[in-house]
């Protein structure tokens, strides 16, 4: 009997108060035609209503696409995710206290479905420690109305750790590229190598079904069996969407260079244009070796790939994402989460097993806020919770952590002869005395000894067991006017402070390479 469904019998499987997983990251792995069609289905007879929605990445586009198709009062009882910022419609349910709602790390959530299959407790684990997910903070709630403790510490053998229990699951709804006529799935279009697997697994040992969106049906026994990455006995239903429904990244509807699929030649790649993001980029990459492995976040990070690129240092070292990519340039913007040229792909949970475990060497994060005792902040701004995404896991379990980003919003600068002047002082101030959401702990990094670095465009600032120490400042700046009157608190003054290299202040630079053969010699 055929697998194959219509999207509206898709939509017409998920029962009120079902609990409802999703594969995404951002539009990538994302069903958005049986989105669409629950959304159509809810519209006009008000079913299903009252579930709970799972996901671990960020679902959507910026805009109406992902999880905002789901944001209607009556459909959505609960979220469950790592990330909601991609879909401003669910955030805002969630500013409004409209859910019931957890913003767990990225990379628990994407380990947690192997846990559900093979009927273990949950994800027992010390990422979220001294964080708004440890259960002495707010265990990852951010509605009033949240009120069941889904994270709780625990102790074996004379240590502390957490506990992100299990959930139940009646649907998961997960895509691939083709399914054949058994419903075996094939992922070959598709930009990295998600958690599809154990999604399945996971709700076919709970009692719950699987429907897979795929772009197209293939016939029987038509799939090599290596290229298998869902077996067709783990999936109950198959339906085909069109393909602006089925996009590869937000950005790209289909580019073989995203998928492994060709090689692009690097310098088709666009500079990136002289500007603050690019000294910042240039200043944190100073802080690479050569060897090590790499994670770059979203943002102002990603330059640093940018600049390895520029300065042909990029086979020195290893860039990976947490979607499992190795080698090659992370792919910004648009299509973050991919990889141009990748060497490897693995799957979404196997690199954050790797990643929890101490396996990356650096790691370059977003710098939101931070405050007096090296805690950061990405997670909420103001009133808006989006969540953490994988930061948590990242940021806790590198070697070392570099976090980039401007001193101050909104401030205009010049650079000029390798000195910078401050035209225009910005009107939010990122370090601040206490963060809004504690998302990095510096409490914890002290405690592991962990190396922690804050790169600006202005300053340099290291967290060391005495505090927040400010080591470098930029060429042209006064300490007092430029820098301490931009921060809330004012941080301890290494006596041996330092100028930022005037270099990395002009239009071109070429020394990062010289620096990295530096920490060979070394």
């Amino acid at each position: 009997m055929s697998k194959v469904i219509s999207l509206d019998q898709a939509a017409g499987l998920i029962q009120d108060g079902a609990s409802v997983a999703w594969s995404t990251v951002g539009m990538s792995y994302f069903a958005e035609a049986v989105a669409k069609a629950v959304e159509q289905r809810f519209v006009n007879t008000g079913h299903p209503q009252q579930l709970t929605l799972i996901h671990d990445c960020g679902c959507g586009d910026g805009k109406d696409a992902g999880m905002s198709h789901l944001a209607y009062p009556n459909l959505v009882k609960r979220l469950i995710s790592g990330h909601t910022g991609q879909a401003p419609k669910m955030a805002q349910m969630i500013t409004d206290d409209a859910i019931e709602a957890y913003l767990l790390p990225q990379g628990v959530l994407t380990t947690m479905w192997r846990q559900i299959a093979g009927n273990k407790p949950g994800v027992i684990t010390k990422i979220g420690m001294g964080t708004y997910v440890d259960p002495l903070v707010s265990g990852g709630k951010v509605t009033a109305k949240t009120k069941e403790d889904l994270v709780k510490r625990i102790n074996i053998e004379d240590e502390d750790w957490l506990l992100f229990k299990k959930f139940p699951l009646d649907v998961v709804i997960i895509r691939a590229t083709t399914a054949d006529e058994d419903g075996n799935l094939s992922v070959e279009e598709e930009a990295m190598l998600a958690e599809i697997l154990p999604m399945a697994q996971a709700a076919k040992n709970n009692g719950g079904i699987v429907i897979a969106q795929v772009k197209y049906i293939a016939e029987r026994h038509s799939i090599h069996p290596k290229e298998v990455k869902v077996p067709g006995v783990l999936v109950d239903y198959v339906t085909v969407a069109p393909a602006d429904d089925h996009k590869q990244t937000i950005g790209s509807v289909y580019n073989p260079g995203l998928a492994g699929n060709s090689r692009v030649p690097l310098n088709a790649l666009p500079e990136m244009p002289f500007s603050a993001r690019k000294v910042i980029a240039r200043r944190a990459a100073m802080e690479l070796e050569a060897n090590v492995m790499v994670n770059l976040g979203i943002g102002m990070p990603d330059g640093v790939a940018a600049i390895a690129a520029e300065e042909k240092v990029s086979h020195l070292f290893t860039l990976t994402t947490e979607l499992g990519t190795y080698g090659g340039i992370p792919a910004s913007g648009a299509d973050f989460g991919a990889a141009w040229n990748a060497d490897a792909i693995i799957e979404h949970e196997a690199q954050f097993d790797f990643y929890d475990g101490g396996g990356l060497d650096i790691a370059f994060l977003g710098l939101a806020q931070a405050d007096l005792a090296g805690n950061l902040n990405v997670s909420k701004f103001g009133p808006k919770v989006v969540g953490p995404g994988g930061f948590i896991n990242i940021s806790q379990s590198a070697k070392k952590v570099v976090f980039c980003g401007t001193l101050v919003n909104g401030a205009k600068l010049t650079f000029e002869n390798g000195q910078v002047s401050v035209m225009e002082e910005g009107k939010v101030q990122k370090f601040v005395n206490a963060v809004d959401h504690i998302t990095f702990s510096g409490a914890v990094a002290r405690a592991n000894r962990q190396p922690v670095v804050f790169v600006t465009e202005r300053c340099v600032l290291e967290l060391r067991q005495e505090g927040m120490v400010l080591t470098e400042i930029a060429p042209g700046l006064d300490l007092e006017k430029d820098v301490l009157a931009a921060m809330s608190f004012r941080p301890i003054i290494a006596k041996d402070l330092k100028t930022m290299p005037e270099a990395i202040f002009a239009e071109t630079w070429g020394g990062l390479h010289d620096i990295m053969m530096s920490s060979v010699q070394q």
